[in-house]
């Protein structure tokens, strides 16, 4: 692996489609997090040490470390330096074995301000089939909860409904177009979902209740707050750990 200084070179992954060396170096710190290798509150190598260690530039190296602040896994402090703030799961690594985690989390990203302005318009503009769309994807994932079923392709369909309501054929494209990418962040978090407590499992799908009480109550500012939050939490929980 090689970098030069503002590299914004592409490497391949595991047959995947190619990630900026950024997302390999975030990879590899999250990889190492997990395995203990950075134990938890320790405080992480040097910039020219991890540029030494992963081949690659220093900008580079400041870029992924900026986004490992962003997600939480990290922390800066002052003339110290960073050191490791959270220890995800080794089963998210398995769950994202071919795409970058760090795209997964900037899709979260996007998805907490897209999503959440659809379902204000949903809450503004539905009418009754789109209701009824609505809360029937909302019974097939507590279908699943009950059954013990991953309910991925459930999710999907649940924020899908919630775009086909907002009338607005853009939303509907955006959210189509960006299905493949948002089915590998719910399969990871769902997946994790299954190792947690049932109590935990049941606050998940609580988020999706009141996503759907804010949009039938047509109270807008409630249903964009209801599915920020939601997406946030998913984002967080992806990196949740010992």
């Amino acid at each position: 692996m090689s970098g030069t200084d503002g590299d914004a070179g592409l490497l391949p992954r595991d047959g995947g489609p190619p990630a900026r060396l950024s997302e390999v170096v975030y990879d590899g710190i999250v990889s190492l997090i997990a395995h203990g290798d950075f134990a938890m509150n320790s405080r992480l190598p040097s910039e020219s040490e991890l540029s030494a260690r992963f081949g690659a530039s220093r900008p580079v190296v400041r870029e992924a470390l900026g986004r490992l602040r962003q997600d939480g896994l990290i922390v800066s402090r002052q003339g110290s330096g960073s050191y490791v703030r959270q220890r995800p799961d080794l089963a998210v690594l398995r769950f994202a074995q071919v795409r970058s985690l760090a795209d997964v989390q900037r899709c979260f990203e996007f998805r907490a301000g897209f999503e959440g302005v659809a379902a204000a318009l949903a809450a503004e503009r539905w009418e009754a089939e789109d209701l009824r769309e609505i809360e029937d994807a909302l019974e097939a994932l507590e279908a699943c909860l009950g059954n013990g079923e991953l309910g991925a392709d459930e999710d999907r369909r649940f924020h899908e409904a919630v775009a086909r309501a907002t009338r607005n054929p853009y939303h509907i494209a955006v959210q189509s177009s960006l299905a493949s990418h948002i089915a590998v962040g719910m399969n990871i978090t769902r997946h994790l979902s299954r190792m947690r407590t049932p109590e935990r499992i049941r606050a998940v799908q609580d988020e999706h209740v009141a996503i759907v009480a804010a949009i039938r109550r047509r109270d807008a500012a409630a249903a964009t707050e209801a599915m920020r939050r939601h997406i946030l939490n998913a984002r967080q929980r992806m990196f949740e750990g010992v």
